[in-house]
């Protein structure tokens, strides 16, 4: 004769559905786990243009870059927002490279080197003189805060045609370091030439503060806060990375949003 089966009760179903979700949660937890200290006893990656992240990491990294580099567009543009929506007082977030006393905006000149020796030298008339943009978007930072914020100032693009860099232009990176070299970073050229990427000299209609960068600072809002460099005193042109003061610390060299 063939056994019934007895139908659980709703005491049992919930007891064996917790049973099922409590192991699946030990054995993911457990592979996690796994997975973090083979991560972190994996060896660090040799210092060059990078350095300080667990090999596994940085080739993770790297190849995410690939990835979205394969995707980027410049006819990609971030969202922006009405002026009233920018914050008042921009926040100020780290202060290397901006801490030279002897620091004068009077006698600052952007430096532009073009390759084989040949130096263009720039006031911030200069740069005045081009078309002025501004922009409002959502600034965001690697540790998680965001905050909407008003720039103006030329767009890279300009500065190109303008000073007939488009040889440059067509190089795989842009180097950018502040007046004492303690701030540096690289920028892939697609994201240099975006054209939401601007040399900024103003924020909510004024002058760059010391703070932010005066007198001129990057603004690239494909990229996370740390290649927003500020007080620009030189840029380069190169097929190779640049280094870059973050990348040189374990974060991504790419950072892109």
């Amino acid at each position: 004769m063939k056994k019934v089966k007895k139908e659980l009760t709703i005491e049992q179903k919930i007891s064996r559905r917790n049973f099922i979700s409590m192991g699946s949660f030990v054995v993911l937890s457990g592979a996690a786990y796994g997975g973090w200290r083979w991560l972190y006893k994996s060896p660090l990656e040799k210092p060059s243009i990078t350095g300080h992240a667990h090999e596994p990491l940085r080739r993770a990294l790297n190849q995410t870059e690939l990835f979205f580099r394969r995707l980027y567009s410049n006819n990609n543009l971030v969202k922006t927002y009405p002026k009233a929506r920018a914050a008042k007082q921009v926040r100020v977030n780290s202060f290397i490279g901006l801490a030279d006393e002897d620091f004068e905006p009077a006698d600052w000149k952007l430096q532009i080197n073009k390759g084989r020796g040949e130096i263009l030298q720039l006031s911030l008339d200069d740069l005045k003189a081009l078309p002025k943009t501004e922009i409002i978007f959502d600034f965001k930072c690697v540790e998680g805060w965001d905050q909407i914020s008003h720039w103006a100032g030329v767009k890279f693009t300009d500065l190109v045609e303008h000073y007939n860099l488009h040889e440059q232009a067509k190089l795989s990176y842009v180097g950018l370091a502040t007046p004492d070299k303690k701030y540096y970073v690289g920028v892939d050229m697609p994201s240099a030439l975006h054209p939401q990427t601007l040399l900024a000299y103003e924020v909510n209609d004024k002058p760059l503060p010391m703070d932010n960068g005066q007198p001129l600072r990057l603004i690239i809002p494909v990229k996370y806060g740390i290649k927003n460099l500020k007080r620009i005193g030189s840029i380069s042109f190169s097929n190779t990375r640049p280094p870059d003061y973050w990348a040189e610390r374990g974060y991504d060299y790419y950072s892109g949003l």
